[in-house]
């Protein structure tokens, strides 16, 4: 059965208490290398009336060959969008909540310096945890919203805009240590990428505090 395309119903909604949503969505939390990345998207009330693009899903749920593709239209379709990263060292030095929570606040802020006034923002958060408040130095409200990237057209936009980022960014470091085969398995526990840690050990992009031994392969 085709996925449910997503709306913009809890976007209008929050728009007539707020004048702008921020939706913002995680990549790279269960990776045992590189960064995470957390996309964010402003949503405004004339970006509500827009047609959302074709095909836009949550990234999980987008086949590879055309995330990027939906990407660059998703990029097109929003006012404003950024990602914000936190390092395979940050996750290690701070764990991986808060690192998420420093990954949403540079996305968050990486809007703002495109003069998208963030202060007064409702931020929409996939999930059911806030980890973006206890990093932020900024009293904006949170929501979490379980499933947003699924129901909500901005979240969407924003994990397909983060996913494919930190694909990129993976496929990019594959030249480094291509051993670890980051191209194909950006960085998730495959089975190639959990042998080649076997046989050469880890390496400055892994997230080293993580038990990798035990990691589930997942694909």
């Amino acid at each position: 059965m085709a996925a449910v395309a997503p709306t913009l119903t809890l976007e209008r909604r929050l728009l007539k208490e707020h004048s702008l949503v921020i939706a913002c969505d995680e990549v790279g939390r269960g990776a045992l290398a590189g960064p995470v990345a957390v996309g964010a998207v402003a949503a405004d009330a004339a970006f509500c009336r827009r047609r959302i693009p074709e095909g836009l899903r949550d990234s999980k749920l987008i086949g590879e060959p055309r995330r990027a593709g939906i990407a660059e239209r998703a990029r097109a379709w929003v006012p404003a969008h950024a990602v914000g990263w936190a390092s395979a060292a940050e996750v290690d030095d701070v764990g991986i909540i808060r690192a998420l929570g420093l990954a949403a606040v540079r996305a968050i802020e990486g809007l703002g310096a495109q003069g998208v006034d963030i202060d007064d923002a409702l931020v929409i958060l996939d999930g059911n945890h806030d980890y973006i408040t206890p990093v932020s130095a900024v009293g904006r409200g949170v929501r979490p919203v379980i499933k947003a990237d699924r129901d909500c057209a901005s979240a969407s936009a924003a994990s397909v805009i983060a996913k494919v980022s930190r694909d990129e960014y993976m496929s990019g470091l594959d030249g480094d240590a291509p051993v670890y085969g980051w191209s194909r398995n950006k960085g998730y526990a495959s089975a190639e990428h959990r042998a080649a840690i076997e046989t050469h050990g880890l390496s400055a992009h892994h997230r080293a505090s993580w038990a990798i031994a035990s990691a589930p392969t997942l694909f």
